[in-house]
């Protein structure tokens, strides 16, 4: 297993930051689902604060993750990949990027203009980043909701893009970011 990212593969903690986000955006995508059309109830604070909190980790995970990215190769594309291919793997990765920082960020919005205290996982108090406003409230709230359909639909493209990389063009675009998939994919 390989540390870092080398010209064919992604090393492990690209690997292990891509999953574990993954892992984490499924689950905030569920707690939001539920949360939402939950009856108000101290199990409806406990999921807001479950999703609060989870939200603000994707925040800090993805900030490693393009701190890791920054300093290490990325991985060539496959031989023969069309530029519009490439084009849009590129724009896709980075929209997917933007979306998993605004999102926390909207969220945390959302929180400060309902003055709402916030409590990562329930032992890190952090401050309003505004003060009580319901408009702005009602705005990041749209937003959020807007960049979750978004950020939804460039999961499903980007899901797809590897399964037809793995099972139709039966290259190793999936492979290599799999840990267990070894040096040789």
């Amino acid at each position: 297993m390989q540390w870092r990212n080398t010209a064919q593969r992604w090393g492990l903690p690209a690997q292990l930051f891509h999953w574990l986000i993954a892992l984490a955006v499924f689950a905030l995508f569920v707690l939001g689902w539920v949360m939402v059309s939950y009856r108000m109830s101290p199990t409806k604070f406990q999921l807001y604060s479950l999703h609060k909190s989870l939200g603000l980790t994707v925040l800090l995970l993805v900030v490693l993750r393009l701190a890791w990215r920054a300093f290490n190769v990325t991985p060539a594309p496959p031989t023969g990949s069309p530029r519009w291919e490439r084009r849009a793997a590129t724009l896709t990765h980075w929209l997917l990027y933007a979306l998993l920082l605004a999102m926390p960020l909207s969220g945390y919005l959302i929180n400060s203009a309902a003055n709402f205290p916030l409590v990562v996982w329930g032992v890190l108090p952090l401050p309003n980043l505004t003060g009580e406003n319901e408009q702005l409230q009602a705005w990041a709230e749209a937003a959020h909701l807007a960049m979750f359909w978004l950020l939804a639909g460039l999961i499903v493209l980007h899901v797809a893009a590897a399964l037809r990389h793995h099972w139709l063009l039966k290259d190793d675009v999936l492979r290599r970011m799999l840990p267990w998939c070894g040096r040789g994919g």
